[in-house]
């Protein structure tokens, strides 16, 4: 700066005109970090992975401006044991939630605690599913328990309100508010952005009550799957739509068909206000009452519930990513966008009628893959595509790695910054390990874990059966039938047991008592 220059800052500052220069906030170097989960959002209802469902503008734009990740995945696929592990870095057997019962310890380290040593402001909002008082954030805004849809209860920093409205509105308006006028400006952020939609059981935005109504989605070629393919755990689980779904929260009868009880859908209408109810009744009356007219049967009735699932489970996804574009939107029109690195995801795969199937547990891969779009303009270039395989294990030491944060020992998983800046990363992973644990409970997925390569996949369902599946993804995709002990597969096989047993030896999760089978009565 030319002294003329540097004589007319001077005299600008001490007119007031200019702050002085021991005011100025140092400029912010360190990104920003926007991480933003839904619940049980499928990666086929994501437009930028090309399965033609639905369109998701808002959250393409991550994929359009950045990387999109085609091998996302989770170690178990349950909403708690996630959320857990992405805190953690950790495997559930390490970090303490293997299912979603129990509690879950705070105490112990996690990746918003290690941001909050190093200068970062965090703030926690909407839906975490893991008991107890988050620790780690200076802001925290949650939904107890699954939260509810309508006229929601948020805990504020402990304290805990009912609000008027819709969860997915409510929670994006509360984000950009703290975004706005919270935090504190002169240090860099950490904000977790969870929306509870589209969890079960799937009550859209009013403004999309009719979204759909029209359409009738494609039914997936294996969607009257017999499982003549794979073993007891496929045939035994109660996942299937035909059977499963209840005609009260799912598919939004008041009463029962059938019988003519009153469903359990009346207990959510509870918090509905007259205008809400109005608008619903509106919406579903009409069609439950046509329904009634020509009850459908055996396959008809399949593909009717098929129908009724998918319209209200993309209704929702709809308000999920018009909250995508809001936010996006203010960090643009503030200056952050360029500062900001946004992570995409949901807690964990879901199925959308794969295999007959809703909800998710399973390694199969619907259920263990997960979306993963990831925008920071400095690093990522546009459009990149990364088939690398990660896991939710990955997303602390990732976002500690963007922080200029070092990993402590105990976190498991591995940054994956250079994948999504285009980088041939030496010695990356070749498989990933998976555990899920919640049998006997709800929907009778049998306990499991298993392998996955790039092309391979071997399972062993355990505790009260034993009995191993393996599947060559190359040649059969949707895990249709279980090649193992087929003579064909007899090296990969072996060579797939040795690596499993490599990376339980890596990841500490040895055969013990989770392993054993349960006495006989």
């Amino acid at each position: 700066m030319n002294k003329t220059n540097v004589l007319t800052m001077l005299s600008l500052c001490s007119a007031g005109i200019l702050p002085a220069f021991s005011e100025q906030a140092p400029k912010q170097t360190r990104p920003n970090i926007l991480y933003i989960m839904s619940d049980d959002h499928a990666y086929q209802a994501i437009s930028a992975y090309g399965h033609g469902l639905n369109q998701t503008p808002n959250i393409d734009r991550l994929a359009n401006e950045g990387a999109l990740f085609t091998r996302g995945f989770v170690t178990n696929s349950l909403c708690a044991p996630s959320r857990s592990v992405l805190l953690t870095g950790k495997f559930n057997h390490l970090n303490g939630k293997i299912d979603n019962r129990g509690s879950f310890d705070w105490d112990q380290m996690n990746f918003p605690k290690l941001l909050q040593q190093n200068g970062y402001q965090t703030a926690l909002i909407g839906k975490i599913h893991l008991s107890g008082n988050p620790q780690g954030f200076d802001y925290s805004n949650v939904l107890p328990g699954q939260g509810n849809y309508y006229n929601p209860d948020f805990i504020e920093n402990g304290v805990e309100k009912q609000y008027q409205g819709y969860v997915t509105t409510l929670t994006t308006q509360f984000a950009l508010d703290w975004l706005d006028k919270k935090r504190d400006k002169s240090k860099p952020f950490c904000l977790m952005l969870h929306e509870k939609a589209p969890h079960r059981n799937w009550q859209p935005e009013e403004k999309y009550l009719n979204l759909y109504e029209d359409h009738d989605f494609p039914v997936p070629d294996n969607y009257f799957d017999d499982y003549s393919g794979r073993g007891t755990a496929a045939h035994t689980q109660e996942m299937e739509i035909a059977k499963y779904m209840s005609w009260g929260p799912d598919l939004k009868f008041e009463n029962d068909p059938y019988t003519g009880k009153p469903t359990k859908l009346m207990n959510n209408l509870k918090r509905f206000n007259e205008a809400q109810l109005k608008a619903w009744r509106a919406a579903y009356n009409p069609r439950n009452e046509a329904f009634m007219k020509n009850k459908p049967e055996g396959k008809d009735l399949a593909i009717w519930k098929y129908q009724r699932y998918m319209r209200d489970y993309l209704r929702c996804i709809k308000s999920v990513d018009d909250a995508v574009g809001e936010v996006l939107d203010y960090l643009k029109a503030n200056g952050l966008d360029e500062n900001t690195i946004v992570i995409y995801t949901s807690d964990q795969g879901f199925y959308l009628g794969e295999h007959g199937w809703f909800d998710k547990r399973f390694m199969y891969e619907e259920s263990m893959r997960t979306p993963l779009l990831v925008r920071y303009p400095k690093e990522i270039k546009a459009g990149t595509v990364v088939s690398a395989l990660v896991q939710n294990l990955d997303y602390a030491p990732t976002i500690l790695d963007y922080a200029g944060v070092p990993k402590p020992a105990e976190m498991q998983g591995e940054s994956f910054r250079g994948l999504a800046s285009g980088k041939d990363v030496k010695n990356w992973r070749e498989a990933i390990y998976y555990h899920y644990y919640e049998y006997p409970a709800e929907h009778r997925v049998k306990r499991h874990y298993g392998i996955r390569t790039n092309r391979f996949k071997l399972i062993h369902f355990y505790y009260d059966i034993d009995e191993w599946e393996l599947y060559d993804l190359e040649k059969d995709p949707h895990e249709m039938h279980s090649v193992y002990n087929d003579p064909a597969y007899a090296e990969v096989q072996a060579r797939l047991h040795k690596q499993l047993d490599g990376l339980r030896e890596k990841y500490k999760d040895k055969p013990g008592l989770m392993e054993t089978f349960p006495a006989k009565k």
